[in-house]
């Protein structure tokens, strides 16, 4: 069967997706990060398929944490793990309520095909536990040396937040070079992630999709 066609990503709309319909699965979704695309819809609506125009990442080397969020990292409480609970993290952002937002873009068809691509070892979770309890967390998919996240939850203040900067400081350790965030968010860009034009993204995953980690932090759990 042939790949499905996502057209040329530098002809996407800004705002808009660009190709709508076709599988979603995980060979699909592969693909789709290797190519800039990430799938955006509404239950009940075909898939879309969204490479937008600017596009908002993070240098994890630019990481910004504030000195009350450091001092929340210092607390012993906290454990961070590593695939450990893919589905039921993702589950989580799925459910989780959000400002603004009618509803959720994590159907259960998605849960599947990400599941799927989890397995293959491309999709991964972050768990953020306090005292032995799943408080926070976050999933996304690791493409190259770039880090594309995609939904976060928290069930504790700061849980979220644990997670990601955790992550990030593995990340870097491995020598990722970005962190895609896809769409703008107050939230983010307080880490420092910023806007930067397609073609410029879409150049540093062409060079980076088929680069090998040095470290990769779901081969163990801190």
């Amino acid at each position: 069967m042939p790949a499905w066609s996502f057209g040329n990503p530098n002809q996407a709309p800004a705002r808009a997706p660009l190709a709508v319909g076709g599988p979603l699965d995980a060979a699909t979704l592969l693909q789709a990060y290797r190519s800039g695309f990430f799938p955006w819809y509404s239950p009940g609506e075909p898939v879309q398929w969204w490479c937008p125009d600017p596009r908002f990442v993070l240098l994890p080397a630019n990481l910004r944490v504030t000195d009350s969020l450091a001092k929340v990292l210092r607390n012993t409480g906290w454990k961070v793990t590593y695939d450990q609970a893919f589905k039921t993290v993702m589950q989580a952002c799925a459910d989780s309520p959000r400002p603004g937002q009618d509803g959720t873009w994590i159907t259960p068809e998605m849960i599947d095909a990400y599941t799927a691509l989890h397995q293959l070892g491309h999709a991964h979770s972050v768990e953020v536990y306090w005292e032995g309890e799943l408080v926070g967390g976050l999933y996304g998919v690791s493409v190259g040396r770039i880090f594309h996240g995609e939904s976060m939850f928290y069930r504790r203040p700061n849980a979220s937040k644990v997670g990601f900067v955790t992550l990030v400081h593995a990340l870097i350790q491995g020598g990722y070079q970005l962190i895609d965030c896809q769409m703008p968010t107050e939230h983010l860009a307080n880490f420092g992630a910023f806007p930067v034009r397609r073609r410029e993204f879409l150049s540093v995953l062409e060079r980076e999709r088929n680069q090998v980690p040095s470290f990769q932090p779901w081969t163990r759990s801190t």
